[in-house]
């Protein structure tokens, strides 16, 4: 046993778009190739501009259960995480995809220097899971992960039932949600 404790993440919940939050770096939920075609990604790219795209698919092929970083572009983050969810775009994925993805952006700030991180609902939308398998899987992760400079995340989507499915988890865990 080491003698640090392990310093949990603060968690808050908002609801809105993933462009708009206060953090240093968000989260793209990714496919393996770094396409940014549809969903939350397609958005991001009109945003961010091409050249994200051309960032993560240089880095390409992904894993799911690994990330990578590329520029904000024209955001205003210090970064993007790539976070896959799934191997091809539009595919169906099973919820572990949503830990493992969940995870990996975690890592991936920590180890790049972030303090703050935003991450969308993943996998609810092409991936077809439910926003409360999802909630699951990523705050799950996020309560697991053990940072040594992240230190807050904020769950943000436009959608209120995916929204809705984070506060709840969190208020059956007697933790306060924000927003």
């Amino acid at each position: 046993m080491g003698s640090e404790a392990s310093r949990a993440l603060t968690i808050t919940v908002e609801q809105g778009s993933l462009l708009d939050v206060d953090t240093q770096v968000i989260v793209n939920a990714a496919n393996s190739h770094g396409l940014m075609g549809g969903g939350v990604a397609g958005v991001i790219r009109r945003v961010a501009g091409f050249q994200v795209e051309e960032e993560a698919r240089k880095q390409a092929p992904i894993p799911v259960g690994m990330a990578v970083l590329t520029s904000g572009g024209r955001t205003k983050f210090r970064g993007i995480i790539h976070a896959p969810t799934m191997s091809e775009p539009a595919m169906r994925i099973p919820p572990y995809n949503i830990g493992a993805a969940t995870r990996a952006a975690l890592a991936l700030a920590d180890e790049q220097g972030f303090q703050s991180l935003a991450i969308p609902g993943l996998g609810t939308g092409i991936g077809k899971v439910s926003p409360q398998e999802a909630a699951r899987e990523m705050i799950r992760e996020i309560q697991q992960f053990n940072p040594e400079i992240l230190q807050s995340v904020v769950l943000i989507d436009i959608d209120p039932v995916m929204v809705q499915a984070w506060r709840d988890l969190l208020f059956q865990q007697g933790n306060s949600s924000g927003g």
